[in-house]
């Protein structure tokens, strides 16, 4: 599923062709045509405060960050609001559409939400359901304690062996000419970063560096585990991620004082796009780690009794699902995220036009405005709807593809998964692409020589070289 210039350009093309079949944009003659019959939701969690409260990023900047309104990792105030919000939104989309009534109380198994037991992801589906379905109170499936992963939504690796360890790596090492050459290509904004957290300042300049570094990538691809990259960049991605999270909860562009313009915030969004690109969006790794949700997914276009379902997760799982399944997500507008933004929805619409059926796919997501202003959502007044490609396959004149199409394509998927081999490996804690061996740097961030005295940091740990006296 290698995309070409070609192909790439004629998505290009037909996403502003095809925009306005994107579900708030449909003719009177499409609904005339078309029925409705079930809608699955793929859902990335809303607002959150960083991940960990205490955190390295917090040692880079003389400044306080945000005052956050949840605890580290979970859904923040406005996160809740803001999917609230979401849900009024859908419900009056498919009230519109005559897929629900309005204040529908469920029956049977036509309704289903499915978190996985994270807080940001529970809550964020409870917070949706509470504004979908406001006359229902709606169960939310979860199958582990409070904070706990489901595998189900963890992008994990089930299957492993050498061979394919290295096929992981090497679509790694292939994506934007290498990860040294794609972090590189982002260091004006890593310095921008560095400017906007006055880091020259900071705790970390007095004890560790004043600069960020990302010479020391590597990659761990073992079996029970998810993707995990190790070196700088892991602290360059948590940093981007602080902002773009401040810059949401706190309503203002202007990090620390430094006001900045859109175009700078979606680069920072761009920092973040790599990390998640190199440990997520290869195809290889892919349809090992969505393999869970694309067989529920599958198995969900394939119900006759289900309406609506909604399922929580994370971005990883976003972009695993559309790197598995060869989906190509628009560049967004108008959000600081370039492919799945904060509390972003890959929907899954099934219609039938009485003799067969068709899959529409689009990402719906809440704009920068919308974040901060917290704007109340409605058929006059949408959040972002972006028609999703299907790479190799062809939609109707309507934008729709037929369902035996994406079956097809969903079961070469878990095919694919099928087929790896399950064998043991040889163990290693970390495998390094273009990585700096034995690395050692000054407080300034440049590399260390023989001749460096004063302190260096080495192998992670800080040591003092004193001057040679001749």
């Amino acid at each position: 599923m290698k995309k070409s210039k070609l192909w790439l350009l004629a998505a290009i093309l037909f996403c502003g062709l095809q925009g306005a079949t994107a579900q708030t944009l449909r003719s009177d003659e499409f609904r005339a045509k078309y029925e409705l019959k079930e809608v699955v939701v793929m859902s990335r969690h809303n607002i959150r405060s960083p991940l960990s409260s205490g955190a390295a990023y917090q040692r880079v900047t003389p400044h306080q960050w945000f005052a956050w309104s949840s605890p580290g990792s979970q859904l923040s105030l406005r996160g809740g609001v803001l999917e609230t919000e979401m849900g009024q939104f859908f419900r009056k989309w498919v009230v519109g559409e005559g897929l629900l009534p309005d204040n529908y109380r469920p029956e049977g198994d036509e309704v289903l939400f499915y978190a996985n037991s994270r807080q940001r992801t529970f809550a964020t589906a409870k917070y949706f359901s509470a504004g979908f379905l406001p006359f229902a109170n709606v169960e939310i499936t979860h199958k582990y304690a409070e904070d706990k992963m489901d595998p189900v939504f963890t992008p994990q690796f089930t299957k492993m062996n050498d061979t394919y360890r290295q096929q992981v790596l090497a679509e790694i090492q292939a994506i934007n000419g290498g990860p040294q050459a794609w972090m590189k290509a982002q260091q004006p904004t890593i310095t921008l970063m560095e400017q906007i957290l006055d880091m020259r300042l900071s705790p970390a300049a007095q004890n560790d560096t004043l600069h960020f570094w990302f010479d020391d990538t590597a990659f761990k691809i073992e079996k029970g585990d998810e993707p995990k990259m190790t070196g700088g960049y892991t602290l360059i991605n948590s940093v981007a991620d602080a902002l773009v999270l401040q810059c949401y909860e706190s309503e203002s562009m202007a990090p620390f004082g430094h006001e900045l313009t859109t175009e700078q915030w979606r680069a920072i969004g761009a920092v973040k796009a790599v990390y998640d690109g190199l440990l997520f969006t290869t195809h290889a790794a892919a349809v090992n780690l969505a393999y869970p949700l694309v067989s529920r997914i599958r198995e969900e276009l394939h119900r006759t009794d289900r309406k609506f379902m909604f399922l929580c997760g994370h971005d990883s799982n976003l972009a695993s699902i559309g790197a598995a399944l060869g989906l190509i997500f628009p560049e967004t507008e108008q959000a600081v995220e370039l492919h799945t933004p904060i509390g972003s929805k890959l929907v899954f619409e099934k219609w039938t036009d009485g003799t067969d059926f068709y899959v529409a796919i689009n990402l719906v997501y809440q704009s920068l405005s919308q974040l901060q202003n917290r704007t109340l959502l409605s058929a006059e007044v949408p959040p972002m709807v972006l028609p999703v490609i299907v790479e190799g396959l062809t939609p109707n004149a309507d934008g729709l593809y037929r369902l035996s199409d994406i079956d097809a394509r969903m079961a070469e998927a878990m095919t694919e998964y099928e087929s790896i081999e399950d064998v043991p490996t040889t163990v290693r804690a970390a495998t390094a692409v273009s990585v700096a061996t034995g690395r050692a740097y000054t407080l300034n961030g440049t590399p260390a020589t023989s001749a460096s005295h004063g302190i260096i940091i080495q192998d992670q740990q800080k040591i003092l070289r004193k001057r040679d006296i001749q």
